[in-house]
């Protein structure tokens, strides 16, 4: 587990930071692109301040921490409920601000062969609604469902959001 703020500085490469399953990062550097991978039944979070250009990406796995309050406190990232107001939380701390957030999500998706019995896709899609409808956030783009994996892509010199399904890339949300 790691999840943290990577903040421009002199002497890093920070042109590409990835974000692994159950794992967040946020960002002030206008040259860095967060990325993560394998975005099937867990989701994929943006978020983007256009003026401050602090933006970040959660990667959960599950809906929910409840009865697994050890996991969600040791590592808030894998849950829906936990990791979402986290990664608000830690952009606020590098100055964005709520209202002017642009907020984008993508996965969900029905990948396992369990004949629908967990429908984990399914139960991410309805905690992050949930969560965004009793804080008033609106997301500006969502590509949510299906069956297929996705790569997320968050570019941080303007906020486009691109998805990447077998080698082909689509812009989900752009300025």
């Amino acid at each position: 587990m790691s999840f943290g703020i990577n903040s421009a500085s002199p002497g890093n490469d920070p042109s590409r930071i990835t974000v692994g399953v159950a794992d967040l990062q946020v960002t002030n550097d206008p040259s860095a692109t967060v990325v993560t991978h394998a975005l099937g039944s867990c989701i994929g979070v943006t978020v983007f301040d256009p003026v401050s250009r602090v933006g970040g990406m959660l990667h959960f796995m599950l809906p929910s921490g409840r009865g697994n309050e050890a996991k969600a406190a040791a590592n808030p990232a894998m849950f829906g409920d936990t990791g979402i107001p986290l990664l608000f939380r830690k952009c606020y701390e590098l100055g964005a601000v709520k209202e002017r957030l642009v907020v984008c999500a993508a996965g969900g998706a029905e990948v396992m062969n369990d004949n629908g019995q967990f429908k984990i896709g399914s139960r991410n899609r309805t905690v992050l609604r949930q969560l965004f409808w009793k804080n008033n956030i609106l997301l500006a783009a969502d590509e949510t469902g299906g069956n297929i994996s996705r790569t997320m892509l968050l570019c941080m010199a303007d906020g486009r959001v691109t998805i990447r399904h077998k080698g082909e890339e689509t812009a989900l949300w752009s300025a």
